[in-house]
């Protein structure tokens, strides 16, 4: 069985290689996603490759094989899965999942997290938005139409579909703001200058930095007169 933390550099791996959506992944990338130097990211990417679950050169940076990619998406599925179902039943909040999913993922057997996913009728996200992979290895919704928020221009109606980050404080800053997703507004105002959009959200005016609108997905419905 593999360990605990081969588990975890091939799910970091895999997520990397999706949102950059480039197919290989720098040492510097897992260094900074997994929070050790790049000194252990580089020895653990040779054992990985030893076990052919990475492809793994230096200075260029590793991929995973079929294998490597296969157990990465099991890992991605168990934790997305995971995340949502103490959201539905145990009515924890989107800020309080991440954790919990990291420790209890590597414990729950496949079989138990399929329950889980027929109990939850086989949904295609999680509380993030993140798409959660079937049984099969596929991702249940793609998000193609998803625009960072930083990018809307003025007047825009949007949708809150996805967050990229799961950082604790960010996602509690965003419930301050009224932010969640499927949360609805109009951007008032965008600019890339000064680095802030202003948002129109249920009659409050919200504004948020473009480091933070740009870890907000959003799909733009229309164009609103300005008001």
């Amino acid at each position: 069985m593999p360990s605990l933390t081969v588990e975890n550099y091939l799910k970091v791996i895999l997520q990397t290689e999706i949102r950059s959506q480039d197919e290989w992944t720098s040492t510097g990338q897992l260094a900074t996603a997994l929070g050790v130097s790049p000194g252990t990211v580089t020895s653990m990417l040779k054992t990985l490759a030893d076990s052919q679950l990475v492809e793994y050169r230096p200075y260029q940076g590793v991929r995973l094989t079929a294998s490597g990619r296969s157990l990465g998406m099991r890992m991605v599925r168990r934790h997305r899965l995971i995340e949502l179902f103490l959201v539905e039943t145990l009515d924890l909040s989107w800020d309080e999942v991440h954790e919990e999913a990291e420790h209890m993922e590597h414990a729950v057997s496949d079989s138990l997290v399929d329950r889980i996913d027929a109990y939850l009728g086989h949904p295609d996200a999680d509380p993030h938005g993140d798409p959660i992979p079937s049984a099969e290895g596929t991702m249940r919704r793609h998000a193609e139409t998803a625009l960072a928020l930083s990018e809307c221009q003025s007047n825009a109606a949007f949708k809150v579909t996805r967050v990229l980050s799961q950082d604790t404080d960010f996602l509690r800053y965003l419930t301050e703001q009224g932010v969640g997703l499927e949360t609805s507004g109009n951007v008032k105002s965008n600019d890339p200058a000064a680095s802030i959009i202003h948002l129109q959200i249920e009659g409050r005016t919200v504004s948020l930095s473009h480091s933070v609108a740009e870890n907000i997905l959003v799909e733009v419905n229309e164009l609103t007169s300005p008001k």
